[in-house]
């Protein structure tokens, strides 16, 4: 039987080894790690090993190499979970949702308001954002009196938060920060720690599992609001530009695609304008 290690005693990684699960992280996810994040790949393939009873680095690697993609979808988005922090929060970066409010104001007091609006939230970790999106729409269309047929796709590429996502129970240090109004309206006190969030809300969203580096096979198409924060950060330049290209194809025209600040920069897109409004990054469809 093996010997366990503890977390003191981390198994080494050589220069070798550590180029490969770069490359490795960088093809499956698009995730890069600069050569001064060695430490905490160590520790945190190392918490997962320990979980599999795996004692070397290579043979791990092993397992995600040879083994066939769809039996490792599992092990690549606990994997990543452990790879990407997730801290977020309910109406993170306030201006960029000050644009959506400015946003759906004019197009549903437009001459000709859409009866239908599609909202995509890329890279929603544990959903704070897509929650925060529909507590915004849902009180706008009330109080603008119009009824859209509406709802939100929310995608990320790991399993475990989409599942904390679904549940929609949050701590509540994290819920005290949410506008008193919102948080007598949509969340219910669950026990002194916790909140969860409305079934009226939950009912607006669907969750889905989304790797960003394969968006050529997700079917979504006109849609009215893409909503990408804080995820590109993980990706390098010509990534992320190729991410965003993609993300921009699948608006409708008029449709509004929110980035975060600094995220990309000197991107241009011929059916693209860059829209003008204090603290965000947006970009509109063309209508024609």
């Amino acid at each position: 039987m093996a010997q366990h290690w503890s977390m003191r005693n981390l198994p080494e990684m050589d220069e070798e080894q550590f180029r490969l699960w770069q490359a490795l992280l960088e093809e499956r996810t698009g995730m890069a790690l600069a050569p001064e994040r060695k430490t905490f790949l160590e520790t945190s393939l190392a918490m997962r090993m320990r979980e599999l009873g795996l004692e070397r680095y290579d043979v791990y690697y092993e397992q995600l190499v040879n083994r066939p993609a769809a039996d490792t979808i599992m092990e690549w988005s606990i994997l990543v979970d452990r790879l990407t922090v997730q801290e977020t929060s309910f109406f993170r970066h306030r201006g960029s949702y000050d644009l959506v409010e400015k946003y759906v104001r004019d197009r549903f007091t437009s001459a000709r308001p859409p009866q239908n609006f599609n909202v995509w939230s890329v890279g929603c970790s544990s959903g704070e954002e897509p929650y925060s999106l529909a507590m915004l729409l849902t009180g706008l269309f009330e109080e603008l009196k119009v009824k859209p047929y509406w709802g939100i796709t929310a995608t990320d590429i790991s399993l475990p938060v989409l599942a904390k996502a679904r549940r929609g129970v949050y701590g509540a240090r994290k819920v005290e920060l949410v506008e008193p109004a919102l948080r007598e309206r949509w969340f219910t006190k669950i026990s002194d720690r916790e909140y969860e969030i409305s079934a009226e809300l939950k009912g607006r969203i669907c969750f889905a599992r989304v790797n960003v580096l394969e968006l050529h096979k997700v079917p979504f198409q006109d849609v009215d609001l893409i909503y990408c924060q804080n995820m590109l950060i993980y990706f390098r330049r010509w990534r992320k530009r190729e991410i965003v290209t993609r993300l921009a194809d699948r608006l409708a025209p008029g449709g509004l695609m929110v980035l975060g600040l600094g995220e990309v920069v000197d991107w241009q897109h011929p059916n693209m304008d860059k829209v003008r409004f204090d603290n965000s990054l947006a970009y509109m469809r063309r209508m024609h």
